[in-house]
């Protein structure tokens, strides 16, 4: 059902097993709350939704490229073009998308959103290619990107699923699913590390896993619930809290709210960048779902 989100347009999604806000901005899934559980996406009581500005929480989509331009690889920004103060996370979840189709099932709600980039939409932008989103919120939550490449070079990009999850307490839950694998520690100048056990969050927390593949599981003992979070077409997983500090600075975020949210982001980054041929096209996607467990249980237990 369309409707006005302050001032953004968009859409509410209803069916016996969840209510979602979609943003037309961004094509941006604001928040989702499964029937009869607590919030699963999570979005900030002090989010803008001001045209052009972008929306705190929720899974914002991120392209064409990932994080600080800067730090892209040379392929993305060759491709790109972009200049060098460009802001973070690429342009297009701070533009307005049209609407590709919607579906209605018996236990079921799809809604497919698009965005065209022509050669010239955008600072230093040459290239030709479509970009469609796909939310289906039905047992469980999906989202799926396809980016085509409609021109006649290749292109390379970066993208991410900017997944935002709420919890019960950031600095209780375990994260599971990325042990053995090497990170980058953006919050630590980019430093590479091996990441052992769980991973449980202390302070500002900003890493990028690498050649991550397996579905990731959130234990929220707090909340008596498992968040499973299962990317497909992506190897680089990408997992912030701003901690108190940095949630101090950010004026679309409560200075209490840093604990109930953390994000785990479905991301294709560094070498995980996307590369498509002259015609090609590419789907990234994240599932969500939820399973509940017996409360108070020790978390990674």
């Amino acid at each position: 059902m369309p409707l006005a989100i302050r001032h953004l347009d968009g859409w509410r999604i209803r069916t016996p097993h969840g209510t979602a806000l979609v943003a037309r901005q961004g094509a941006q899934l604001l928040s989702y709350t499964p029937a009869g559980e607590p919030p699963l996406v999570w979005l900030s009581e002090r989010a803008h939704f001001t045209p052009g500005r972008p929306v705190r929480g929720g899974v914002p989509v991120c392209w064409p490229w990932f994080a600080a331009y800067a730090r892209n690889p040379p392929a993305v920004r060759d491709s790109v073009g972009a200049p060098a103060d460009a802001p973070s996370h690429g342009w297009v979840r701070q533009a307005d998308w049209h609407l590709v189709a919607q579906r209605v099932e018996a236990d079921a709600a799809e809604l497919e959103l698009g965005f065209d980039a022509p050669p010239g939409c955008a600072p230093g932008w040459r290239h030709d290619a479509r970009l469609v989103l796909r939310i289906r919120c039905g047992r469980e939550l999906s989202l799926a990107l396809s980016v085509h490449n409609r021109g006649a070079q290749a292109c390379t990009t970066a993208l991410a699923l900017h997944t935002y999850l709420a919890v019960s307490d950031s600095r209780q839950v375990a994260i599971d699913g990325l042990q053995g694998h090497d990170y980058l520690d953006m919050a630590q100048g980019w430093t590479r590390r091996r990441q052992h056990g769980p991973v449980r969050l202390d302070g500002e927390t900003d890493r990028l896993y690498l050649a991550t593949g397996a579905p990731v599981l959130v234990r929220d003992h707090g909340w008596g619930r498992n968040i499973r979070v299962a990317s497909g077409a992506s190897r680089s997983t990408v997992v912030w809290n701003p901690g108190p500090a940095k949630a101090g600075r950010l004026d679309d975020l409560a200075d209490d709210a840093w604990p109930r949210m953390l994000c785990v982001e479905t991301a294709r980054a560094l070498d995980d960048a996307l590369t498509l041929a002259p015609g090609q096209r590419a789907t990234v996607s994240v599932a969500l779902s939820t399973q509940r467990v017996r409360a108070g249980r020790s978390a990674g237990h």
